[in-house]
């Protein structure tokens, strides 16, 4: 009961449907009584081409830039920036929904018992309801062993299953035909908001019914069943997404034919036993009450008024994030999630957002759970995705400021974009690039998998080093190596110089050098490992102790930038300065305890502003940075917010109308693993070189227990506790190492093997086997 979505009533919008899906193919099921909707989703289905790049800046343009800033000419530096950086839009599309399979349901009378569920275990969307005395049953999965979307519908009433099914696209590129068992379709993706209404990737498909009883008609919607007790119904859809030649256009036949040479019960197995190698890594339970037995929209509605009394919905909250994960990104997806993970409803693309990948949070904390709660293997597409944007961030690093390296910017998209945004107001932020690929440097930090560091992290960071190394500047004002011009994403400021004039360029944003300072750490220590680059790792030791110190501004804040200017929008939605605390560990309660109380202060004053920017990411970012305060209640208080208020009937978080741009409430799905990877912090936090057991335990959650976590180090931990007090911490090594684990007042320091496997009690002793 606590591992799924169940609802007493049908799904009469998106938003109340099923998430499922393969890493490549999604779907959202939308399961009405005489109605099934399957909204259909392909990872890459983008409108939009790839562009020449043009010359824009030089180094020398940079340094005349810079050097207003030195002047503190804020004025002239923002029309320099207007002139050398910031493109033209130009054809940067956006993913976009695939079309719908609709397939209506003959019932003359009305079913009773009613029920959907999405299981998370077997990741399958069912729906059940009773009909004159008779069962029906409707299932739907993508199988990822398969790359199909398989469904069944079947009743044991004789001749009791009557349905047509059809297809719609989103546009007029979509063409049908009708085959003796099935639709084959060809579609186009194209739209005209983020594109000129012509470019973008062609994909082809074929829907596929096979019945034992009953018949297929061919209909003027599409095809029919008459009189059957069961229908499976094969869906195979493909993509010239990077392809070289036309083989792509035989994929859909080839699937279909290996997946109908199994039986319904063959594949829903090899799927259901794919996906539990995954998901069934880790278990959770945050207790229990009479709530367990109601559905989840019942749950809902008490939740807020209840005090967000139900632990178990915690649960299933933190567990369909990584559920979510499983089903949106594979090892093998040919791209990483984007703003609406593998799901796309069509709004974000109809708005100036685009369904891409933002790089000033969003794709970043689509993947903040993976590797904490044992899904590494889902990081893949992602790493691969950096890897082709450093290739393509080279061109930009040289065509718009002069320099060595790569760099990429607020947005990506598939076709390589990694210049500035079209805006300098937002489009500049210089760290976006590298925020990404501090994935890379996480990975390594969790799996010490030293193969991938030489193959992949270190190449891509040493570039994005060399970037920063080359681009950067001494600040005669202060003696600070800084960045610049840059922005802290999507905010603004007063200068000092001008307080009555709102600007977003400065030099050396807290987030940028927060960055640069792990960056640069990171390949220090990893020549180290690798022995090799000793002269490169001195200029970055060397430009370490340039970068400036974390400062506490007038109102006792951390400073989001370097100057204690004036917050033009204290109400921002943005957090980005604090990720020195809640992704990264340059500030620690333990260890810089002042700092710690300054982000404090900072996520305090942001809150008490009565028109705060209270959107879904925002929400995770609370719930983080309290996780990292130790402040439990804080902490829970964020993921109770996420689930009651900031999140669909399908518990798929959203954003607020009326904030950057939004219309209505658009779905954004990192909320979804922001607040899983809240949950996952407050249980357990890791550093290199620490490891702290329930650090921000609420009262809520007095008695359960976490199995299968993971920390730095390539640790697996499990975590029993009874009354608010922690009863065993079980940690097994996979690397060699050390570490300290702190519970409380307690800590212990480990020195381990390969294979070691130590179990620590409420005061850190170590039980004697």
């Amino acid at each position: 009961m606590s591992e799924s979505l169940i609802y007493d009533a049908p799904a009469k919008k998106w938003s109340e449907g099923m998430p499922i899906g393969n890493g490549r193919i999604g779907a959202v099921v939308l399961s009405d009584i005489n109605q099934e909707t399957w909204s259909l989703n392909e990872i890459t289905f983008w409108s939009g081409r790839s562009e020449p790049g043009k010359r824009y800046g030089t180094k020398e343009s940079i340094r005349e830039m810079q050097n207003k800033y030195f002047q503190d000419d804020y004025g002239a530096g923002q029309k320099l920036a207007e002139k050398y950086l910031q493109p033209p839009k130009h054809n940067f599309g956006t993913n976009l929904t695939v079309g719908k399979v609709q397939l209506k349901i003959g019932h003359s009378s009305s079913p009773t018992a009613f029920q959907r569920k999405l299981d998370f275990d077997d990741a399958v969307a069912t729906a059940t309801y009773e009909l004159d005395n008779h069962d029906y049953r409707r299932e739907t999965f993508v199988s990822h062993p398969h790359n199909v979307l398989v469904s069944r519908f079947s009743t044991n009433a004789p001749q009791g299953l009557t349905l047509e099914l059809s297809l719609s696209g989103e546009n007029d590129e979509i063409s049908l035909t009708n085959v003796a068992d099935g639709l084959e379709f060809n579609v186009h993706a194209v739209e005209d908001v983020h594109s000129d209404g012509k470019c973008g990737v062609s994909g082809h498909g074929f829907i596929k019914l096979v019945t034992s009883s009953g018949r297929l008609e061919m209909c003027k919607s599409g095809i029919a069943v008459k009189d059957a007790s069961s229908v499976l119904i094969l869906l195979a859809f493909n993509t010239d997404f990077q392809q070289t030649d036309d083989s792509w256009k035989t994929l859909a036949f080839i699937q279909l034919n290996e997946a109908q040479a199994l039986s319904y019960d063959e594949l829903k197995r090899h799927h259901v036993n794919d996906h539990q190698s995954l998901y069934r890594r880790v278990s959770i339970d945050l207790g229990h009450n009479a709530k367990d037995k109601w559905t989840t929209n019942g749950r809902r509605q008490k939740f807020k008024a209840s005090g967000f009394d139900d632990p178990q919905l915690f649960s299933t909250y933190f567990q369909y994030g990584r559920y979510l994960t499983i089903a949106g990104t594979r090892t093998d997806s040919p791209l990483p999630l984007h703003l609406q993970g593998l799901w796309n409803d069509g709004e974000a693309n109809r708005m100036n957002w685009s369904c891409d990948y933002h790089l000033d949070m969003n794709t970043q904390m689509n993947y903040f759970p993976t590797e904490s709660t044992n899904l590494a293997d889902c990081h893949s597409p992602l790493a691969a995705f950096i890897e082709r944007l450093a290739k393509a961030g080279q061109t930009t690093a040289e065509l718009f400021y002069g320099s060595p390296g790569w760099v990429a910017h607020v947005f990506t998209n598939v076709w390589g974009f990694a210049d500035p945004g079209w805006e300098t107001s937002w489009g500049m932020n210089v760290t976006g690039g590298l925020w990404l690929a501090v994935h890379m440097m996480e990975h390594y930090e969790y799996t010490m998998d030293k193969t991938y560091l030489f193959k992949h992290a270190y190449p891509v960071l040493k570039a994005a080093a060399e970037f920063f190394l080359d681009y950067m500047v001494v600040d005669p004002r202060c003696g600070y190596l800084v960045t610049g011009p840059s922005v802290s994403p999507e905010n603004s400021f007063y200068p000092n110089s001008s307080p009555r004039i709102e600007h977003q360029l400065s030099l050396g944003p807290t987030l940028d050098i927060v960055l640069i300072r792990d960056l640069f750490n990171f390949c220090v220590t990893a020549t180290r490992e690798l022995n090799i680059d000793a002269e490169f790792s001195n200029r970055l030791e060397d430009a370490i102790t340039k970068l400036p110190p974390f400062k506490i501004g007038k109102r006792g804040q951390l400073q989001e930038w370097l100057e204690d200017y004036e917050e033009a929008q204290p109400d921002h939605r943005h957090l980005s300065h604090t990720m020195a605390l809640c992704r990264s560990d340059q500030i620690t309660p333990r260890h810089t305890p002042k700092l710690a109380e300054a982000v404090r202060i900072t996520l305090e004053n942001r809150q008490a502003r009565a028109d705060l920017e209270d959107i879904e990411f925002t929400a995770a970012l609370f719930g983080l940075n309290y996780a990292h305060l130790n402040d439990a209640e804080q902490a829970f208080k964020q993921v109770g917010h996420l689930i009651g208020e900031l999140s669909f009937d399908n518990l798929l978080s959203f954003s607020k109308p009326g904030i950057a741009g939004a219309e209505t409430n658009i779905f954004v799905i990192d909320g979804n693993y922001g607040g899983t990877a809240v949950i996952s912090e407050m249980l357990l936090r890791s550093s290199t070189s620490e490891i702290d057991l329930l650090p921000a335990l609420p009262s809520a959650w007095p008695t359960g227990h976490i199995k299968g976590l993971r920390a730095r180090g390539n640790i697996e931990v499990d975590i029993e506790w009874e009354n608010e007090y922690l009863v065993k911490g079980t940690l097994k090594f996979y690397s060699p190492g050390c570490v300290t684990v702190y519970y409380k007042d307690h800590n212990i320091k480990l020195v381990f093997e390969a294979g070691k496997v130590v179990q620590l009690d409420s005061s850190l002793q170590v039980y004697k086997s």
